[in-house]
């Protein structure tokens, strides 16, 4: 990955305590996954910074390289990589989510 990508992604990451790479926007979004995200994070009244990876190809294909993580969304809280779908619902089903919030 190159070092401006890079750099844009830690921005986009540090821009907010949480944030979120997905598919779509928080109002409209394109996958079912990104989807499940959203609302676990509507339902804790989380404020979030998102991108959404379909209108950045070079963050879609980077943010993949930057976290060795292959699928979108992708949940970060105080710039640490949290996870996607399956270890967002894991992590709020058992409470440790909102112990990171």
């Amino acid at each position: 990955m190159n070092e401006e990508i890079k750099n844009r992604i830690e921005t986009m990451i540090r821009s907010n305590k949480v944030f979120l790479f997905l598919k779509g926007t928080p109002e409209s979004p394109e996958c079912g996954f990104s989807m499940r995200v959203i609302q676990i994070l509507k339902s804790l009244h989380v404020d979030f910074g998102y991108c959404n990876i379909l209108e950045e190809e070079d963050i879609r294909q980077g943010i993949k390289e930057y976290a060795n993580w292959p699928t979108i969304p992708q949940l970060y809280i105080d710039g640490e990589f949290i996870g996607g779908c399956d270890i967002t619902e894991q992590l709020y089903q058992s409470g440790e989510l909102q112990k990171l919030l």
